[in-house]
């Protein structure tokens, strides 16, 4: 049986008891249920490729019509949907079970980017109308995050081209959640439910700014 939308999250990472990312998932599963709608959740480990694995395990258990991933980007000031994931794993840090890799390819042979199949845009501005602070992010950095991004990313595509024969084809895409202490776990729960509803009813995304200088 399908479902409308799979949502994950992070375990603790760098010595950290919780992960804003996870907490703002469990948060937002039973709003959108009450909403009518079904939920998939997944809190996914901090480790380069297997976090990636484990959520396309689960898109192919679940068969979700939207799929958004979500992690914590604690130097941010706002909630961050991502525009583009790149084939780089280079870490500052080790992931959670030790590995550093430096300058390694997400996939061997893949393109070198992909970019969100969300409606960035139209996601923030949801967020906002709730006046919780929302940006859109021109990179998910080269950590396991953006790992997860462009693995689902490359997956997707390879699905939506399967879905081109008269299959639904699945959008998803990843969105960064700021330390709690600049938006507290249950706004970034109730931002996140506003994101997938604009999602869900979004097919095409708004035309407003949301570039940067640098």
């Amino acid at each position: 049986m399908s479902i409308d939308v799979l949502l994950s999250g992070f375990e603790p990472f760098a010595g950290a008891t919780t992960n804003e990312s996870w907490e703002a998932v469990r948060r937002a599963a039973p709003l959108l249920e009450a909403r009518g709608l079904s939920v998939g959740t997944a809190c996914l480990p901090v480790v380069f490729s297997r976090g990636a694995d484990m959520l396309l395990e689960q898109v192919t258990a679940r068969s979700p019509r939207l799929v958004i991933a979500t992690g914590l980007a604690a130097g941010r000031r706002a909630i961050t949907p991502e525009r583009v994931a790149i084939n780089v794993q280079d870490a500052r840090i080790a992931d959670n079970d030790g590995r550093s890799p430096i300058d390694a390819p997400c996939l061997d042979g893949g393109p070198v980017g992909y970019f969100s199949t969300l409606p960035i845009k139209a996601m923030v501005e949801a967020a906002r109308d709730l006046d919780v602070p929302a940006a859109v992010s021109q990179t998910a950095g080269t950590y396991v995050c953006n790992d997860v991004f462009y693995r689902l990313c490359h997956a997707l595509q390879a699905d939506a081209s399967t879905a081109s024969g008269g299959g639904v084809a699945v959008r998803g895409g990843f969105v960064h959640v700021p330390s709690a202490d600049v938006v507290g776990a249950d706004d970034a729960a109730r931002a996140l439910v506003a994101m997938v509803e604009a999602a869900l009813g979004s097919d095409q995304d708004v035309r407003i700014t949301g570039g940067v200088e640098s």
